[in-house]
């Protein structure tokens, strides 16, 4: 079975979701025969390289809050992370364009490490004081996965390396409907959108396994949105 999983690593039900969904493959019977594709989708594919700003800045503007209801909206999240074994940070993270993460990130694909450079960019973003969108942290986050320096700095250096490998993904998550990330794709047959709890994924993988219809599962699960935000249920 191949499950391909749309994410950004500015979603943090992205960040959440990965470690549900591996939570729930854990559980799964026949998890050694599960080949798991990560594919890219840009939250804010509109935003100018370089333009950061503030996340709770952004959360504020967005849902017309203020910076105090920001907060409380991160430290909902936050309390989904930690409730995964997940570090998050509810102050002092920033916000940008993810193009070139993505395309790294398919550099690790050729190389066999796009897990572990997506682990390590997601807990870099969403835990420690490392800012994703600063090209020397990436190249750091790269050869942290195992990648060789050269060729990732080559790779930021040219704009148009794996740029069409990360579109291509994006024109696929719209031909499948794909709203929001994160979302996952078993066998190219069902869909489960959102970050579900880890046994909603294993009840999934079971039924994919066994070739049955998948109920429709996902519709209040959280997402984000291609609008570059990220709804937030207050608790």
């Amino acid at each position: 079975m191949r499950v391909e999983i749309w994410s950004d690593i500015a979603c943090p039900w992205c960040y959440i979701g990965k470690a549900r969904f591996e939570k729930g493959l854990a559980a799964f019977a026949h998890r050694d025969d599960v080949e798991v594709v990560h594919r890219s989708f840009e939250l804010d594919p509109n935003r100018a390289k370089g333009d950061t700003g503030p996340v709770l800045a952004m959360l504020a503007k967005k849902y017309g809050r203020t910076l105090d209801e920001a907060r409380a909206m991160e430290a909902h999240v936050a309390s989904n992370a930690h409730s995964e074994g997940l570090g998050y940070r509810t102050e002092g993270r920033d916000h940008g364009n993810t193009f070139d993460i993505h395309r790294l990130l398919h550099l690790a694909k050729e190389r066999g490490r796009q897990s572990e450079l997506l682990d390590l960019a997601y807990r870099a973003n969403f835990a420690e004081e490392r800012s994703v969108f600063d090209a020397e942290t990436l190249v750091a986050l790269g050869v942290e996965a195992g990648l060789d320096e050269t060729e990732v700095r080559a790779v930021l250096a040219d704009e148009t390396a794996y740029a069409a490998a990360v579109r291509e993904d994006e024109r696929e998550a719209a031909e499948l409907g794909a709203n929001g990330v994160p979302f996952f794709v078993l066998d190219r047959r069902y869909g489960i959108s959102g970050g579900q709890p880890a046994e909603v994924f294993t009840q999934a993988l079971e039924q994919a396994w066994q070739g049955r219809a998948l109920q429709p599962v996902g519709s209040d699960a959280e997402v984000c949105g291609p609008d570059g935000a990220c709804e937030v249920p207050q608790a």
